[in-house]
Protein backbone atom coordinates (compact mmCIF):
# COMPACT_ATOMS: atom_id res chain seq x y z
CA UNK A 1 0.00 0.00 0.00
CA UNK A 2 1.04 3.60 -1.12
CA UNK A 3 2.34 5.45 1.96
CA UNK A 4 0.38 8.49 2.41
CA UNK A 5 1.42 11.65 0.58
CA UNK A 6 2.96 14.52 1.93
CA UNK A 7 1.12 18.21 1.06
CA UNK A 8 3.03 21.25 2.19
CA UNK A 9 -0.01 24.01 1.49
CA UNK A 10 -0.85 25.60 4.63
CA UNK A 11 0.58 26.31 8.00
CA UNK A 12 3.43 23.69 8.01
CA UNK A 13 6.54 25.02 10.33
CA UNK A 14 8.76 23.35 8.04
CA UNK A 15 8.41 23.91 3.95
CA UNK A 16 9.78 21.59 1.97
CA UNK A 17 13.22 21.70 0.08
CA UNK A 18 13.30 23.23 -2.90
CA UNK A 19 15.32 21.91 -6.51
CA UNK A 20 15.77 25.02 -9.15
CA UNK A 21 17.47 24.09 -12.15
CA UNK A 22 18.76 26.47 -14.87
CA UNK A 23 19.37 25.23 -18.15
CA UNK A 24 21.56 27.13 -20.62
CA UNK A 25 20.54 26.51 -23.76
CA UNK A 26 22.89 26.86 -26.64
CA UNK A 27 25.88 25.28 -25.27
CA UNK A 28 28.01 27.09 -22.74
CA UNK A 29 31.37 28.03 -23.02
CA UNK A 30 32.58 26.65 -19.73
CA UNK A 31 36.42 27.13 -20.64
CA UNK A 32 35.16 30.83 -20.61
CA UNK A 33 33.19 30.53 -17.60
CA UNK A 34 35.14 29.18 -15.08
CA UNK A 35 38.68 29.90 -16.56
CA UNK A 36 41.82 27.69 -16.04
CA UNK A 37 44.28 30.91 -15.83
CA UNK A 38 46.71 28.77 -15.04
CA UNK A 39 47.43 26.55 -17.76
CA UNK A 40 49.21 27.84 -20.67
CA UNK A 41 47.74 25.00 -23.24
CA UNK A 42 44.48 27.32 -22.86
CA UNK A 43 46.18 30.10 -23.82
CA UNK A 44 47.80 28.34 -26.63
CA UNK A 45 44.51 26.98 -28.26
CA UNK A 46 42.53 30.50 -27.41
CA UNK A 47 45.01 33.40 -27.76
CA UNK A 48 42.75 35.74 -28.91
CA UNK A 49 39.25 34.69 -26.78
CA UNK A 50 40.60 33.42 -23.64
CA UNK A 51 39.72 35.57 -20.54
CA UNK A 52 43.33 36.88 -19.39
CA UNK A 53 44.20 35.93 -16.17
CA UNK A 54 44.95 38.89 -14.60
CA UNK A 55 41.00 39.63 -15.16
CA UNK A 56 40.15 36.26 -14.03
CA UNK A 57 38.50 36.10 -10.66
CA UNK A 58 40.87 33.81 -8.60
CA UNK A 59 39.10 30.96 -7.40
CA UNK A 60 41.71 28.53 -5.77
CA UNK A 61 44.80 29.51 -8.03
CA UNK A 62 44.09 27.25 -10.85
CA UNK A 63 40.98 28.40 -11.75
CA UNK A 64 39.04 31.70 -11.73
CA UNK A 65 35.37 33.05 -12.61
CA UNK A 66 35.01 34.82 -15.59
CA UNK A 67 34.38 38.99 -14.67
CA UNK A 68 31.43 39.16 -15.18
CA UNK A 69 30.74 36.66 -12.98
CA UNK A 70 31.35 38.63 -10.06
CA UNK A 71 28.23 38.83 -8.43
CA UNK A 72 28.62 35.40 -7.62
CA UNK A 73 32.42 35.10 -5.58
CA UNK A 74 30.85 36.68 -2.68
CA UNK A 75 28.74 33.07 -2.45
CA UNK A 76 31.97 31.47 -3.16
CA UNK A 77 33.70 33.00 -0.76
CA UNK A 78 31.07 32.01 1.89
CA UNK A 79 31.15 28.51 1.01
CA UNK A 80 27.69 28.47 -0.88
CA UNK A 81 28.56 27.93 -4.36
CA UNK A 82 30.47 24.92 -5.49
CA UNK A 83 31.13 23.95 -9.04
CA UNK A 84 32.38 21.30 -11.19
CA UNK A 85 34.53 21.19 -14.63
CA UNK A 86 34.32 18.87 -17.52
CA UNK A 87 30.81 18.15 -16.97
CA UNK A 88 28.32 16.50 -19.60
CA UNK A 89 26.76 13.69 -20.81
CA UNK A 90 27.66 10.65 -22.87
CA UNK A 91 25.75 12.27 -25.86
CA UNK A 92 28.55 12.78 -28.91
CA UNK A 93 26.13 14.45 -31.56
CA UNK A 94 27.57 18.37 -30.89
CA UNK A 95 23.75 19.26 -31.80
CA UNK A 96 21.52 20.90 -29.38
CA UNK A 97 18.50 19.03 -29.83
CA UNK A 98 20.00 15.87 -29.45
CA UNK A 99 21.84 16.51 -26.48
CA UNK A 100 19.24 18.35 -24.82
CA UNK A 101 16.55 16.04 -25.37
CA UNK A 102 18.96 13.41 -23.69
CA UNK A 103 20.56 14.89 -21.15
CA UNK A 104 16.22 16.33 -20.49
CA UNK A 105 14.99 12.48 -20.50
CA UNK A 106 18.11 11.54 -17.97
CA UNK A 107 19.65 8.96 -20.96
CA UNK A 108 17.39 6.78 -23.29
CA UNK A 109 14.30 6.74 -21.08
CA UNK A 110 10.67 7.24 -20.95
CA UNK A 111 9.51 10.68 -19.16
CA UNK A 112 12.22 13.50 -17.84
CA UNK A 113 14.87 13.04 -15.43
CA UNK A 114 12.86 15.45 -13.05
CA UNK A 115 9.35 14.41 -13.73
CA UNK A 116 10.34 11.05 -12.50
CA UNK A 117 11.88 12.08 -9.01
CA UNK A 118 9.27 13.99 -8.66
CA UNK A 119 6.89 10.86 -8.90
CA UNK A 120 9.09 8.11 -6.60
CA UNK A 121 10.63 10.57 -3.72
CA UNK A 122 8.85 9.52 -1.10
CA UNK A 123 7.66 12.98 0.17
CA UNK A 124 5.59 13.74 -3.16
CA UNK A 125 3.12 16.46 -2.72
CA UNK A 126 -0.37 16.91 -3.61
CA UNK A 127 0.54 20.29 -4.23
CA UNK A 128 -0.86 21.41 -7.92
CA UNK A 129 2.50 24.12 -7.86
CA UNK A 130 4.48 21.09 -6.83
CA UNK A 131 6.65 21.99 -9.89
CA UNK A 132 6.73 24.83 -11.79
CA UNK A 133 8.73 25.94 -15.18
CA UNK A 134 9.09 29.43 -16.09
CA UNK A 135 8.08 29.90 -19.32
CA UNK A 136 5.10 28.85 -21.77
CA UNK A 137 6.00 25.40 -22.04
CA UNK A 138 7.06 22.89 -19.77
CA UNK A 139 10.97 21.81 -20.76
CA UNK A 140 11.37 17.43 -21.53
CA UNK A 141 12.63 17.03 -17.71
CA UNK A 142 9.24 17.62 -16.50
CA UNK A 143 7.06 15.35 -18.40
CA UNK A 144 5.90 12.55 -16.91
CA UNK A 145 5.80 15.22 -13.33
CA UNK A 146 2.79 14.09 -10.94
CA UNK A 147 2.03 17.72 -11.37
CA UNK A 148 3.21 20.79 -12.98
CA UNK A 149 2.34 23.79 -14.67
CA UNK A 150 4.42 25.96 -17.06
CA UNK A 151 3.45 29.96 -15.80
CA UNK A 152 5.40 33.42 -16.98
CA UNK A 153 3.91 34.74 -13.42
CA UNK A 154 2.12 34.21 -10.63
CA UNK A 155 -0.09 36.56 -12.26
CA UNK A 156 -0.93 33.53 -14.65
CA UNK A 157 -2.82 31.52 -11.64
CA UNK A 158 -6.57 32.43 -10.52
CA UNK A 159 -9.78 32.37 -11.01
CA UNK A 160 -9.58 35.47 -13.26
CA UNK A 161 -11.96 38.80 -11.69
CA UNK A 162 -15.52 38.81 -12.04
CA UNK A 163 -16.61 36.17 -10.15
CA UNK A 164 -19.91 35.23 -8.95
CA UNK A 165 -20.78 36.00 -5.29
CA UNK A 166 -20.39 32.89 -3.31
CA UNK A 167 -18.17 31.18 -5.70
CA UNK A 168 -15.58 30.12 -3.91
CA UNK A 169 -16.90 28.95 -1.29
CA UNK A 170 -19.69 27.12 -2.78
CA UNK A 171 -16.83 25.32 -4.86
CA UNK A 172 -14.60 24.41 -1.79
CA UNK A 173 -17.88 23.17 -0.07
CA UNK A 174 -18.10 20.80 -3.31
CA UNK A 175 -14.33 19.59 -3.13
CA UNK A 176 -14.94 18.97 0.88
CA UNK A 177 -17.77 16.32 -0.03
CA UNK A 178 -15.70 14.50 -3.36
CA UNK A 179 -14.63 11.37 -2.74
CA UNK A 180 -11.49 9.54 -1.82
CA UNK A 181 -8.06 11.96 -3.40
CA UNK A 182 -10.39 13.90 -5.13
CA UNK A 183 -11.10 16.48 -2.10
CA UNK A 184 -7.94 16.85 -0.72
CA UNK A 185 -6.56 17.89 -4.10
CA UNK A 186 -9.25 19.68 -4.68
CA UNK A 187 -8.77 21.31 -0.93
CA UNK A 188 -4.87 21.89 -1.67
CA UNK A 189 -5.37 23.35 -5.18
CA UNK A 190 -7.84 26.09 -3.47
CA UNK A 191 -5.04 26.94 -0.89
CA UNK A 192 -2.72 27.15 -3.55
CA UNK A 193 -4.53 29.72 -5.03
CA UNK A 194 -5.68 31.81 -2.07
CA UNK A 195 -1.81 31.74 -1.31
CA UNK A 196 -0.99 33.18 -4.43
CA UNK A 197 -3.68 35.94 -4.81
CA UNK A 198 -1.98 36.92 -0.73
CA UNK A 199 1.79 36.63 -3.08
CA UNK A 200 0.39 38.95 -5.19
CA UNK A 201 -0.31 41.74 -2.58
CA UNK A 202 2.56 41.66 -0.72
CA UNK A 203 6.25 42.61 -1.19
CA UNK A 204 8.62 39.76 -0.22
CA UNK A 205 11.57 40.82 -1.57
CA UNK A 206 14.29 41.56 0.88
CA UNK A 207 16.08 44.82 0.91
CA UNK A 208 19.19 43.08 -0.32
CA UNK A 209 18.09 41.79 -3.43
CA UNK A 210 18.06 43.80 -6.51
CA UNK A 211 16.85 41.99 -9.63
CA UNK A 212 17.49 42.97 -13.11
CA UNK A 213 14.16 44.00 -15.33
CA UNK A 214 15.37 40.81 -17.89
CA UNK A 215 13.51 37.92 -18.97
CA UNK A 216 15.23 35.52 -16.26
CA UNK A 217 15.68 38.04 -13.20
CA UNK A 218 11.69 38.28 -13.24
CA UNK A 219 11.67 34.64 -13.83
CA UNK A 220 13.90 33.68 -10.47
CA UNK A 221 11.86 36.11 -9.01
CA UNK A 222 8.71 34.59 -9.47
CA UNK A 223 9.90 31.47 -7.97
CA UNK A 224 11.45 33.33 -5.44
CA UNK A 225 8.03 34.51 -4.40
CA UNK A 226 6.78 31.06 -4.48
CA UNK A 227 9.59 29.58 -2.66
CA UNK A 228 8.62 32.61 0.50
CA UNK A 229 4.78 31.85 -0.16
CA UNK A 230 4.91 28.06 0.87
CA UNK A 231 2.76 26.93 -1.96
CA UNK A 232 4.46 23.20 -1.93
CA UNK A 233 6.95 23.88 -4.42
CA UNK A 234 9.73 21.34 -4.70
CA UNK A 235 10.91 22.02 -8.19
CA UNK A 236 11.25 24.90 -10.53
CA UNK A 237 12.88 25.28 -13.97
CA UNK A 238 14.14 28.56 -15.80
CA UNK A 239 16.05 28.83 -18.94
CA UNK A 240 18.85 31.12 -19.70
CA UNK A 241 19.61 30.94 -23.69
CA UNK A 242 21.93 32.57 -26.08
CA UNK A 243 25.09 30.76 -25.49
CA UNK A 244 25.72 29.52 -29.27
CA UNK A 245 29.39 31.35 -29.49
CA UNK A 246 30.33 30.06 -33.30
CA UNK A 247 31.25 34.32 -33.98
CA UNK A 248 32.94 36.61 -31.41
CA UNK A 249 32.57 34.46 -28.34
CA UNK A 250 32.62 37.80 -26.24
CA UNK A 251 29.57 39.60 -27.99
CA UNK A 252 27.36 36.43 -28.02
CA UNK A 253 28.72 34.92 -24.55
CA UNK A 254 28.57 38.69 -22.33
CA UNK A 255 25.11 39.54 -22.09
CA UNK A 256 23.91 35.94 -20.55
CA UNK A 257 26.96 35.75 -18.65
CA UNK A 258 25.81 39.47 -17.29
CA UNK A 259 22.28 38.27 -16.62
CA UNK A 260 23.42 34.80 -15.22
CA UNK A 261 25.33 36.47 -12.92
CA UNK A 262 22.87 39.05 -11.58
CA UNK A 263 19.80 36.67 -11.79
CA UNK A 264 21.37 34.66 -9.27
CA UNK A 265 23.19 36.78 -7.05
CA UNK A 266 19.50 38.34 -6.84
CA UNK A 267 17.71 35.24 -6.22
CA UNK A 268 20.20 33.92 -3.39
CA UNK A 269 19.79 37.35 -1.39
CA UNK A 270 16.71 36.89 -1.88
CA UNK A 271 15.90 33.88 0.01
CA UNK A 272 17.99 35.06 2.58
CA UNK A 273 20.42 32.65 4.80
CA UNK A 274 17.16 30.32 5.54
CA UNK A 275 15.47 30.11 2.11
CA UNK A 276 18.64 29.20 0.56
CA UNK A 277 19.68 26.43 2.80
CA UNK A 278 16.55 25.13 1.78
CA UNK A 279 17.01 26.02 -1.95
CA UNK A 280 19.64 23.60 -4.08
CA UNK A 281 19.91 25.22 -7.15
CA UNK A 282 21.64 24.12 -10.26
CA UNK A 283 23.24 25.29 -13.40
CA UNK A 284 23.75 23.05 -15.86
CA UNK A 285 24.36 23.21 -19.90
CA UNK A 286 23.98 20.49 -22.96
CA UNK A 287 27.43 20.26 -23.83
CA UNK A 288 30.41 22.75 -24.00
CA UNK A 289 32.66 24.20 -26.94
CA UNK A 290 35.71 23.55 -28.72
CA UNK A 291 38.61 24.07 -26.88
CA UNK A 292 40.35 26.26 -29.54
CA UNK A 293 39.04 29.53 -30.76
CA UNK A 294 37.74 29.13 -34.58
CA UNK A 295 38.68 31.59 -37.44
CA UNK A 296 35.51 33.78 -36.27
CA UNK A 297 36.71 34.29 -33.08
CA UNK A 298 34.54 31.90 -31.91
CA UNK A 299 34.02 28.26 -30.63
CA UNK A 300 32.42 25.91 -31.97
CA UNK A 301 30.71 23.02 -30.36
CA UNK A 302 32.18 20.67 -28.27
CA UNK A 303 31.45 18.00 -25.24
CA UNK A 304 32.46 18.81 -21.66
CA UNK A 305 31.21 22.22 -19.69
CA UNK A 306 30.69 23.61 -16.61
CA UNK A 307 27.91 22.78 -13.94
CA UNK A 308 27.22 25.59 -11.07
CA UNK A 309 25.79 24.54 -7.54
CA UNK A 310 24.59 27.03 -5.26
CA UNK A 311 22.89 26.63 -1.78
CA UNK A 312 21.26 24.00 -0.33
CA UNK A 313 24.10 23.37 1.95
CA UNK A 314 26.72 22.51 -0.53
CA UNK A 315 30.45 21.93 0.51
CA UNK A 316 30.93 25.22 -1.68
CA UNK A 317 34.34 26.91 -2.17
CA UNK A 318 35.64 24.00 -4.52
CA UNK A 319 35.90 23.47 -8.15
CA UNK A 320 35.61 19.90 -8.54
CA UNK A 321 37.48 18.65 -11.93
CA UNK A 322 39.53 15.98 -13.06
CA UNK A 323 41.36 18.48 -15.00
CA UNK A 324 42.71 17.06 -18.81
CA UNK A 325 45.69 17.96 -20.58
CA UNK A 326 44.40 20.43 -23.38
CA UNK A 327 46.96 19.58 -25.46
CA UNK A 328 47.02 15.76 -25.43
CA UNK A 329 43.73 14.76 -24.08
CA UNK A 330 40.96 15.71 -25.74
CA UNK A 331 37.91 14.43 -26.99
CA UNK A 332 36.99 14.10 -30.59
CA UNK A 333 38.03 16.67 -32.96
CA UNK A 334 39.66 18.57 -29.92
CA UNK A 335 36.91 18.96 -26.83
CA UNK A 336 37.02 19.10 -23.23
CA UNK A 337 36.39 15.59 -22.32
CA UNK A 338 33.41 14.87 -19.98
CA UNK A 339 34.98 13.62 -16.66
CA UNK A 340 31.84 14.16 -14.78
CA UNK A 341 28.69 12.83 -15.88
CA UNK A 342 25.74 15.00 -14.84
CA UNK A 343 23.93 12.68 -13.70
CA UNK A 344 26.44 11.97 -10.73
CA UNK A 345 26.43 15.78 -9.91
CA UNK A 346 22.99 15.74 -10.08
CA UNK A 347 22.45 12.38 -7.84
CA UNK A 348 23.59 13.99 -4.74
CA UNK A 349 21.45 16.81 -4.78
CA UNK A 350 18.24 14.75 -5.24
CA UNK A 351 19.25 12.42 -2.32
CA UNK A 352 19.93 15.89 0.20
CA UNK A 353 16.44 16.82 -0.85
CA UNK A 354 14.48 13.49 -0.65
CA UNK A 355 16.40 11.30 1.48
CA UNK A 356 15.85 7.74 0.66
CA UNK A 357 14.54 7.97 -3.48
CA UNK A 358 15.50 5.43 -5.23
CA UNK A 359 17.75 7.07 -7.67
CA UNK A 360 18.27 4.00 -10.25
CA UNK A 361 14.21 4.42 -11.14
CA UNK A 362 15.24 8.80 -11.45
CA UNK A 363 18.07 7.73 -14.01
CA UNK A 364 17.66 4.02 -15.25
CA UNK A 365 20.48 3.63 -18.05
CA UNK A 366 23.18 4.81 -15.87
CA UNK A 367 25.48 3.01 -13.19
CA UNK A 368 25.60 6.31 -11.00
CA UNK A 369 29.20 7.27 -9.14
CA UNK A 370 28.09 10.32 -7.38
CA UNK A 371 29.72 13.16 -6.85
CA UNK A 372 30.87 14.01 -2.87
CA UNK A 373 29.37 17.73 -2.93
CA UNK A 374 28.00 17.92 0.63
Amino acid sequence: MKSQVTTFIGTEPSPPATLVIVFLRGGADGLNLVVPHADPAYYAARPGIGIKARDAINLDGFFGLNPLLRPLHNWWQEGQLAVVHCAGSEDESRSHFDAQDFMEHGGLAAGGWLGRFLRVRPDQSESPLAAVAIGSQLPECLRGAPSCAAIQSLDDFGFGPNLPAGFLTNLAALYKLAPRHLAPAGQSAMMALERIDALRSQNLTTTSATYQLDDFSNGLRQIARLIQGRVGLQAATIDLGGWDSHITSSVIMDPPTQRLANGLNAFAADLGPPGLARTQIVVMTEFGRRVAENSAAGTDHGRGSVMFLLGGGIAGGKVHASWPDLEHELAGPGDLPVRHNYRDVLAPVLSRIAPGTDLAKVFPSHALTPLTLF
